[in-house]
C-alpha cells in the first residue's frame, strides 16, 4: 500500500512545515521561509545546511514485514546514513556513499507488532516518496515539543551515523518532538531568531559557541536577549556550554574563558538552565573525529550524559 504525501506527513518528525516538488516528492523544512530566506543572503553555507534533513525520522508501529521508498538527493554535506531501528536496536542501514543520487530503498521487516523507527540523513538534503508499507501502521507518541539550536555537532556531524548523533542518542531516551535547527559552521547569531508561526516549542534547547570563542562574550548576551524577545522568559531554556575541542590546544585559556561567559549570561536568565560542556564526554582524541566533532562513541557518551543532566537538573 503506497500512502500518500498527506498521510506520510502523520509520521514523519521533526519537520516545521513540508511542501511537494513538482515531480511528488516529499520536502521537509525544519526553519521558517523567512529564516531560510536570511541564512541565503548570509552565508551559502549556512543556506544550504538550513534545508538538511537534520534530525528528521518516519516512526510508526505496525506488523509490516517490508517498508519502501523512493529517494532524491538535492544537496550533500557528508556521507552519513539512512538507518532503521526496530523496537530499540539498529538493524539495517544504508550509506550515503553507497547509494545513487536518485533510488529506492527497501527494507525488510522482523514478524509481528514492532516499534520503527527509519533515521534521514543528517547532513544532506533528502526527498521522498511513494512510500510503500504491506500493513497497518499508527505513528508512534511524542512528548514534548523541543526547538533544539547548535552548530555542526547538534546538526549531527562527526559520527557518519544519522541514529548516532547526540541529538539522536538523547531522544530516544526523551522521547521529544523535536524540531533540530542545528547548522554547520553556526555562531550565536541573533538575526536567526524568528517567531515561528503556528509553532510554540515547550522547551528549548541551545548548544552554540565553539565557532566562536575568539570572538569575547558580546554575541552571546544579544542571543540570549533576542531569544527571550521571540520567545518569552516563561518557556524552560537549557544551555549546553561548549563543549571541549582538542584542536585548538594552544588558544584553551581562551576558550574555557568564553565557555565561562556563556554559562555566566545564559544562567542570568531565570528561566535558563545550564549544562556545563566540559563535563558531558570525555577530553581525549579518541571521542571525536577531528578533535572537534564527536564520533560516533563520543556522540553515545555526550547524548547519554546529556540525559542524564538533564533528568538531574528537572529540565
Amino acid at each position: 500500500m503506497v500512502i500518500s504525501n498527506e498521510e506520510l506527513k502523520k509520521i514523519y518528525f521533526g519537520a516545521y512545515s513540508f511542501e511537494e516538488t513538482s515531480d511528488g516528492y516529499l520536502t521537509a523544512y525544519q526553519y521558517t521561509k523567512a529564516q531560510m530566506d536570511y541564512f541565503e543572503g548570509a552565508f551559502d553555507f549556512w543556506y544550504d545546511r538550513s534545508m538538511a534533513t537534520t534530525a528528521k525520522t518516519i516512526e510508526i508501529r505496525t506488523d509490516a514485514k517490508k517498508i519502501s521508498f523512493d529517494y532524491k538527493f538535492t544537496w550533500k554535506g557528508s556521507d552519513d546514513s539512512f538507518e532503521i531501528m526496530t523496537d530499540g536496536l539498529i538493524t539495517e542501514i544504508k550509506y550515503v556513499k553507497d547509494l545513487k543520487e536518485e533510488g529506492s530503498l527497501t527494507f525488510e521487516l522482523k514478524e509481528g507488532t514492532k516499534d520503527i523507527v527509519i533515521y534521514l540523513p543528517a547532513d544532506a538534503t533528502v526527498h521522498i516518496k511513494n512510500f510503500d508499507i504491506d500493513s497497518a501502521y499508527e505513528p508512534l507518541g511524542k512528548g514534548e515539543k523541543v526547538l533544539w539550536l547548535g552548530d555542526s555537532i547538534t546538526q549531527g556531524y562527526g559520527p557518519l551515523r544519522s541514529s548516532a548523533t547526540y541529538v539522536s542518542v538523547a531522544n530516544r531516551l526523551l522521547g521529544y518532538d523535536i524540531i533540530n535547527q542545528g547548522i554547520g559552521g553556526y555562531i550565536y547569531d541573533a538575526k536567526s531568531l524568528m517567531k515561528m508561526e503556528g509553532y510554540t516549542p515547550d522547551k528549548i534547547i541551545v548548544s552554540l559557541g565553539t565557532n566562536q570563542y575568539g570572538d569575547g562574550p558580546a554575541a552571546v548576551e544579544e542571543y540570549y536577549k533576542v531569544l527571550m524577545d521571540v520567545y518569552g522568559n516563561d518557556i524552560p531554556v537549557l544551555c549546553i556550554s561548549p563543549i571541549w575541542r582538542g584542536d585548538h590546544l594552544d588558544e584553551i585559556e581562551v576558550f574555557i574563558k568564553f565557555c565561562e561567559d556563556v554559562k555566566r549570561i545564559a544562567g542570568s536568565y531565570k528561566n535558563v538552565t545550564v549544562v556545563d560542556g566540559f563535563k558531558l564526554l570525555p577530553h581525549l582524541e579518541e571521542y571525536f573525529l577531528d578533535k572537534l566533532h564527536p564520533n560516533a562513541l563520543g556522540a553515545e557518551i555526550y547524548g547519554r550524559n546529556l540525559v542524564e543532566a538533564i533528568r538531574k537538573a528537572g529540565f
